[in-house]
């Protein structure tokens, strides 16, 4: 996403709006491994809430995770 930033005399320069991406491991019990995951911040709370099993579920029906 892009943007401004706008100082106090209102100049503006553009800028860029990144996401707030980590590395992340999480276990899973039913495949008994590791899973190194790159999400984002958000996205850790929802997994945190639905569990890493159907978080990981979805995200193949998505097409985001191959492993």
């Amino acid at each position: 996403m892009v943007g401004n930033n706008v100082s106090f005399s209102k100049r503006r320069t553009k800028r860029r709006f990144y996401p707030n991406l980590i590395k992340k491991r999480f276990y899973v019990a039913t495949e008994d491994k590791w899973v190194t995951l790159t999400i984002a911040a958000s996205a850790l709370r929802t997994v945190n809430k639905i569990g890493i099993h159907e978080a990981i579920k979805r995200a193949k029906d998505k097409g985001y995770y191959g492993g």
